[in-house]
């Protein structure tokens, strides 16, 4: 079976690292735990917030891997000296991974209320145009490059 590609259209060319990250977020994990908020700030400036109630810092770590941004939390439960007699609130770990568009920068992280707080922003770029030289072809035929 052949797979269809929205990225085989000759007007989309150098799209293969996109459609890979398509690849990737489709593959990732749709566990939904720990919940989490994506907000704008203002102009080129985002908020992700995870719902981390219980994990201390030293539990999260926030790495970014590939254009990936990528936290992790593990509790542990050292303290064997405590007998539960119900035990609703589970010591688990997750993993929640965001893909970040080329540009995107972590600029902070904070815990602050069993939210995790990690804070991104995009420079504002300037439009980039260039204008490209027409090559003059040569008399006898063979392409020479035109110089200033």
């Amino acid at each position: 079976m052949t797979r269809t590609s929205l990225f085989n259209s000759p007007l989309l060319l150098g799209f293969d690292q996109l459609e890979r990250a398509l690849d990737r977020m489709n593959k990732a994990t749709g566990d939904g735990y720990p919940p989490y908020n994506v907000e704008r700030l203002n102009e080129g400036h985002l908020r992700i917030t995870l719902a981390v109630a219980g994990f201390a810092d030293e539990n999260l770590s926030v790495q970014i891997e590939n254009n990936q941004l990528i936290i992790r939390g593990k509790q542990t439960d050292d303290d064997e000296s405590r007998v539960f007699l119900h035990r609703g609130i589970a010591a688990r770990q997750f993993q929640r991974t965001f893909m970040l568009a080329d540009g995107i920068e972590v600029t902070g992280a904070r815990l602050d209320n069993g939210l995790l707080h990690v804070d991104l922003s995009r420079p504002i770029e300037e439009p980039d145009v260039r204008t490209i030289r027409i090559e003059k072809a040569a008399t006898t035929g063979q392409r020479k490059l035109v110089e200033d």
